[in-house]
């Protein structure tokens, strides 16, 4: 296959993970299409090196996340109030209540501790994975993901989903 239809073919199959991984780390539908074009255009010049398969998804995630970190330096990031939570590939089991306060629970938590949960558990990268998306080491990555479940743990919003649940265990 030639090197424009492999990378067309990387878009189509993994471009709706890629719109989950870059809302979950922006909390935002238009600035998360906006982060993937751009991570995309970042990667196409690339990808003949690259070679596609996983280790091209590895790359074109890191891009993601250093883009998403990049742009959050520099941009203004105060709340955007939206009338409906966009669709997800989240499962029609899950309580779109729950995702609206998971999604503030992550919003809460500094780029990089977002980045890592966000790789880690929605995106189910391994911490070898995650810690070269974010050019950071393993001991790193589980520092971050130890501070950033505890951040959760604690947000008021999250404290109160709990004990809902447990009430109705």
């Amino acid at each position: 296959m030639d090197v424009v239809g492999d990378f067309r073919q990387y878009v189509v199959q993994r471009q709706r993970s890629l719109l989950r991984l870059a809302w979950l780390l922006t909390g935002d539908w238009a600035t998360a299409e906006d982060l993937v074009q751009t991570a995309l255009v970042a990667v196409w010049p690339r990808w003949r090196r690259l070679g596609g398969g996983d280790q091209a998804h590895a790359y074109v995630r890191r891009v993601l996340v250093t883009t998403s970190r990049d742009w959050r330096a520099r941009r203004w990031t105060g709340e955007q109030p939206v009338d409906q939570l966009p669709e997800t590939t989240t499962s029609a089991q899950d309580d779109p209540d729950d995702r609206l306060v998971l999604v503030a629970a992550l919003q809460a938590l500094p780029p990089r501790q977002r980045a890592v949960i966000v790789l880690r558990f929605f995106d189910d990268a391994s911490e070898q994975a995650t810690a070269d998306a974010l050019r950071c080491s393993v001991g790193t990555v589980k520092s971050q993901t130890s501070k950033a479940l505890t951040a959760l743990r604690r947000h008021p919003s999250m404290v109160d989903l709990a004990r809902t649940e447990n009430s109705h265990d």
